[in-house]
């Protein structure tokens, strides 16, 4: 049933005026030209219109017994001031949350980058390591080809056996090499090679079939010629394990700075 403002003015009573709505309790405080602030809770305003019912004696005080108690203007203000104090920490949460958002999108990025780049260098480690091995394979075959040519003794431009130096005799007497002693090693070959006589341009491929560890890194990755030739082959190896004078040098350098 809708609301008659006209037949409520005629006949108030409490009952109805609970039963109405606050667009309807304004009409009849309107009505009654009763002092109200549409901001006011629907409560308040009913009871500001009980009031005026019970000052014109329309309605009996008792009414007002079960009507909530009108707050003071102190009171409106704590509530405009708590509605505002709730809107500014629901900014406030709004604003923590969308940092908390890019945050999280961030963090997301950098690990996808770093993920990214991991990749990128495993892969380039990959192919650095095979082309190290195959670079390797590739200086072990040639190396094989040239000990093959050399022990069968034949000229590769005629193909006819020359009876010339035999390594596979000969590797044999070639001392162990020892990385914690590689000039030793050096001065050892050596002695051997001028007392047995071998072709100084037969030391490398003698030499580098006892070749371990960082030595035999540092062979497989010289050139062939270089490969070849023996006072090559051993600086590019005394130089890998710092036992050339320029390596002393640096040492000394070094020792001399941490003294003072």
């Amino acid at each position: 049933m809708s609301f008659n403002l006209d037949e409520f003015v005629a006949s108030p009573s409490v009952e109805e005026l609970d039963s109405l709505k606050k667009s309807e309790i304004v009409k009849v405080a309107k009505q009654y030209g009763t002092e109200f602030q549409t901001l006011m809770w629907k409560d308040e305003i009913k009871r500001y219109v009980l009031e005026y019912l019970v000052d014109e004696s329309i309605l009996p005080s008792t009414v007002l017994d079960t009507a909530i108690t009108v707050p003071t203007d102190n009171t409106f203000e704590l509530k405009r001031l708590e509605m505002e104090m709730n809107k500014e920490i629901t900014l406030k949460e709004m604003e923590r949350e969308r940092e908390r958002k890019e945050r999280e999108k961030e963090e997301r990025e950098m690990q996808k980058e770093k993920e990214e780049r991991e990749m990128q260098m495993q892969r380039e480690e990959r192919e650095e390591r095979e082309r190290r091995e195959e670079k390797a394979r590739e200086h072990e075959f040639r190396l094989k080809q040239l000990e093959l040519g050399v022990i069968k003794g034949s000229d590769p431009k005629i193909g006819l056996d020359t009876g010339v130096f035999d390594v596979a005799k000969h590797v044999k007497f070639v001392p162990k090499f020892q990385e914690d002693n590689v000039e030793k090693f050096f001065n050892h070959f050596e002695k051997l090679g001028e007392q047995l006589k071998w072709p100084r341009d037969k030391w490398s491929i003698l030499i580098q079939s006892n070749f371990t560890g960082k030595a035999q890194e540092v062979y497989s990755a010289l050139s062939i010629e270089d490969s070849m030739d023996y006072d090559k082959v051993k600086k590019a190896i005394l130089q890998a394990y710092e036992l050339v004078p320029e390596a002393y040098r640096q040492k000394f350098r070094k020792y001399r700075k941490a003294d003072t």
